[in-house]
């Protein structure tokens, strides 16, 4: 199930997507995520699936590739879901015990799922077409005005982009120790919640010495590398927009324009 997350990892092959300006593909999902927001109808939502459709599609990762990262969110989904279903006041359209599942609950859980199944796909597509080191510089790019606020971009971005990196290599190694204590006769699945805790400590320690060991060889290897960040620092293959990138953000125009005016206008 860790293998399945998609979030962090990058997907090489040659697509439109995969050349854009990683500013403009940073931008795209920002305002992509809002526009779900946004939106308080179905008709919305068509349109940013047929949107995040249309993106998937010339990005040419593979659909199912997408689709396995959504078992890591499954039990979020699921509490979303519940919550907005039994705990929404409204119309009462039936009861489960001493819970009552109101028309307008329903509606609201619908949507949250939509939300949340879209907000992933999409901050996958983000990370799946673009490589850590073009995150960096396209994060640090867009923040650079606060530079004159003496806010540290280069650094936060480097961060950001770093705990990006780690996500899929964390959870690989979190699967490799797993397997390596289910062959010494771990048992992390029965028992009740307490006893599962328990059990996650041999996971943990190891988990955690490991992730400060790459940190230290990460830092090691910087600073072997003369690595200084900050003012100064020159980039190799700077970022620069081409016709295509402008090209993009004309239809994110046309695309929150589209989605908003129906998605406002029309009350299914």
């Amino acid at each position: 199930m860790l293998r399945d997350i998609t979030l962090g990892q990058y997907y090489q092959t040659e697509s439109v997507i995969h050349k854009l300006d990683p500013r403009v593909k940073l931008v795209a999902t920002i305002v992509f995520i809002i526009s779900l927001f946004l939106v308080n109808n179905f008709i919305g939502y068509i349109i940013a699936a047929a949107f995040l459709a249309c993106m998937v599609k010339l990005s040419k990762v593979p659909f199912r590739f997408m689709v396995k990262g959504m078992k890591s969110i499954v039990f979020l989904l699921m509490i979303a879901v519940v919550f907005n279903l039994f705990l929404t006041p409204g119309e009462p359209l039936f009861s489960v015990w001493k819970l009552t599942v109101t028309k307008e609950g329903l509606r609201l859980a619908v949507m949250m799922a939509i939300r949340l199944v879209f907000l992933i796909i999409g901050s996958s597509l983000m990370t799946l077409t673009t490589t850590p080191n073009n995150l960096t510089d396209g994060m640090e790019k867009i923040l650079s005005p606060l530079k004159k606020l003496h806010v540290p971009v280069h650094e936060i971005s480097m961060m950001m982009s770093i705990a990006l990196r780690f996500i899929p290599i964390l959870l690989e190694e979190t699967d490799k120790i797993m397997k390596a204590q289910i062959a010494r006769g771990a048992d992390f699945e029965s028992g009740n919640l307490i006893k599962k805790a328990k059990s996650l400590v041999p996971l943990l320690v190891p988990l955690f010495i490991s992730a400060f060991r790459r940190a230290n060889d990460l830092a090691m290897a910087m600073e072997a590398r003369c690595y200084r960040g900050g003012e100064h620092r020159t980039k190799m293959k700077p970022l620069v927009y081409q016709k295509r990138d402008r090209a993009a953000y004309v239809i994110l125009f046309i695309y929150v324009a589209i989605c908003i005016y129906f998605g406002r206008i029309f009350t299914i």
